[in-house]
């Protein structure tokens, strides 16, 4: 509800477990803007995995940093994970006592929204599909 970009709608649930299940390692790409500034620290602690409210460890992840606007003190990541637990961007930002902004899902794999409109959606061609399956 909180998350824009990228979503897949699918009634196959072989075909959504191959996606969201962590053994297929399907990549999940988001841009998250977070309150303050957003140490080199933090990020290694993101890329190594950081513990979650629960306990859950989360797997290494792909970060970089985007954008550091001191004057309206917001930093803008990219973070790449695999697992796709709920809320796990959101969950791993405040595990450093960040507070997100606004995250938006920009690939699901290798399949981006970045051509597509807020609001509009398409089918994936039979290359995304055959790739998502692998």
């Amino acid at each position: 509800m909180y998350t824009s970009g990228a979503l897949i709608l699918t009634n196959d649930g072989d075909f959504i477990y191959k996606i969201t299940h962590p053994k297929h390692e399907i990549t999940k790409t988001y841009t998250v803007t977070l309150k303050g500034k957003v140490s080199d620290e933090d990020i290694q602690k993101l890329k190594n995995g950081v513990e979650l409210d629960d306990g859950f460890i989360t797997s290494k992840a792909n970060v970089r940093k985007i954008m550091e606007d001191l004057e309206n003190n917001k930093t803008r990541l990219e973070i790449e994970i695999h697992e796709g637990k709920n809320r796990e961007v959101r969950r791993m930002c405040e595990a450093l006592g960040k507070h997100v902004l606004a995250l938006h899902r920009t690939k699901i794999g290798n399949i981006s929204v970045k051509n597509l409109a807020i609001g509009k959606w398409r089918f994936l061609n039979e290359k995304e599909v055959a790739y998502l399956i692998k």
